[in-house]
């Protein structure tokens, strides 16, 4: 191990490489409901975690719903401990719907509101500070668009309008990553909720769902710093270890792989550790450390950040989010 203190860049670089940083590098992320409406709310709050937890990169947690309301999403806070907004207004209602979908401008609309913000983000923090914006999965997206209960059926019964649908979502997302990529950032925090055996098996996941990823990825293919996300109970883990990203993240204390297991299925850097309910939000900072501590002694420290499965709750001790940090110290 290194005996000189490394920036933030500087340790995950090493992380990367596959080599063992000054210390394991850690980082949380949370949602920050109704600031998060706005360019500089959302910045100014992002900003304001960093600089309180000094976290080894920044992942941007914008509202769920920003990338969907330009094509006439309708949202409300109803107090989610997550963070998120309730969906009021679904646009799609019937299959000919997703043929009616634009494709956004990165220029216009939520879309240039987030790319300020990420300006505002990276002209603050700073170089050494990574920055990567959370994206969502086209397929995501369409959920959003025309709910949970019925995304399914239209996927289904009406799989061409749909996946044209898909389509528009998936050229939209590309722009709006190309734009920030523009702004510095690190890279890309890809959000995948689908890859999952409760919603969709694999043969339907590898035709709806991983083509359109790998397109998305593209504009980002030459980052530095890209992390997917796995979303779920049961997911398709093996699905993804030829992604092109260079971490991987999931719930490891909930459900397969663990973290041993991850690594012995993925060459790159594994990110978790901590139970987000049950440890982070509901322990004290004793148990964090045993679980942080436990967690660098199964990977060697090596190929490995610290972090939870998913989002913080935001009713999270601030005393539980320092006793993560302090652990790796």
């Amino acid at each position: 191990m290194s005996n000189k203190e490394l920036n933030h860049r500087e340790r995950l670089e090493v992380c990367l490489n596959g080599d063992a940083p000054d210390r394991v590098p850690v980082a949380l992320w949370r949602h920050f409901p109704v600031d998060d409406q706005s360019a500089e709310g959302l910045a100014a709050l992002v900003i304001a975690f960093q600089q309180m937890y000094d976290f080894d990169f920044v992942k941007v947690t914008s509202s769920s719903s920003f990338w969907v309301k330009d094509w006439g999403v309708e949202d409300a806070w109803r107090g989610s401990v997550e963070g998120t907004t309730e969906i009021t207004r679904f646009p799609i209602q019937h299959p000919e719907d997703w043929e009616k979908l634009i494709v956004l401008d990165p220029k216009k609309g939520e879309y240039a509101a987030h790319i300020k913000s990420l300006k505002l983000m990276t002209k603050v923090l700073g170089a050494d500070t990574p920055i990567i914006q959370t994206v969502f999965s086209p397929l995501l997206q369409a959920r959003n668009l025309v709910s949970r209960e019925k995304l399914l059926a239209h996927m289904r019964r009406y799989p061409d309008a749909f996946k044209r649908g898909i389509q528009t979502i998936t050229e939209s997302t590309c722009r709006f990553v190309e734009a920030a990529m523009q702004t510095g950032i690190a890279g890309i925090f890809y959000g995948v909720q689908h890859a999952d055996y409760h919603y969709l098996s694999k043969t339907e996941y590898l035709e709806y769902g991983m083509p359109f990823d790998r397109l998305v990825m593209q504009p980002a293919v030459d980052a530095w710093f890209n992390m997917v996300h796995l979303h779920g109970e049961d997911i398709m883990f093996d699905l993804f270890t030829d992604f092109p990203m260079h971490a991987v993240n999931w719930h490891d204390r909930d459900t397969y792989p663990s973290l041993a297991e991850a690594k012995q299925l993925f060459k790159g850097v594994v990110c978790g550790g901590l139970q987000r309910q049950k440890t982070m939000l509901l322990g004290t900072p004793e148990t964090i450390t045993q679980e942080a501590k436990d967690a660098i002694k199964t990977t060697d420290g090596k190929r490995f950040i610290l972090g939870t499965g998913c989002v913080l709750p935001i009713t999270t001790p601030h005393g539980n989010i320092m006793a993560a940090r302090a652990s790796v110290e």
